[in-house]
């Protein structure tokens, strides 16, 4: 699922309470994330909930891709890790590096319907996303 089909689904929906729900759905659809990735390493600090993702970066052409898969033992923080990957998946590091993730989110209507809490974890985990993608494109040489 892309970001632009999730876009496309929230505006479908009018009432917060049905696109939590979507959210929830969202996180439930992802694939498990194997337990070889459960590692601390790729536990995202400051987050209120335990949140993983987990990092591949493929070097073809000119500049790397990343590719991620995550999970959280918090169902809507779960969703919103589906919502990031989906932002972001298999993205060049400079595509990541451009994206302008609070104004996705905010476009979502996420940021006035989270908790200062969860809203802190989202930008924990793209902070974390970014310095992914910063230290693919200097290992590139890009």
């Amino acid at each position: 699922m892309t970001i632009a089909d999730i876009q496309s689904d929230f505006a479908l929906l009018d009432d917060w309470e049905d696109r939590y729900r979507y959210v929830i759905e969202l996180g439930r659809a992802m694939p498990p994330l194997p337990d070889d990735l459960r590692t601390d390493a790729n536990k995202v600090r400051g987050c209120a909930s335990q949140v993983w993702l987990a990092t591949t970066t493929e070097t073809a052409a000119s500049e790397p891709r990343l590719h991620f898969q995550g999970d959280s033992d918090a169902l809507i923080v779960r969703g919103l890790v589906a919502i990031l990957i989906s932002l972001y998946q298999d993205k060049s590091a400079g595509e990541i590096l451009a994206t302008d993730a609070p104004a996705v989110l905010a476009s979502l209507g996420l940021k006035d319907h989270l908790t200062p809490q969860r809203s802190n974890g989202v930008a924990s985990m793209v902070e974390r996303i970014r310095a992914d993608a910063r230290k693919a494109q200097a290992a590139s040489g890009a």
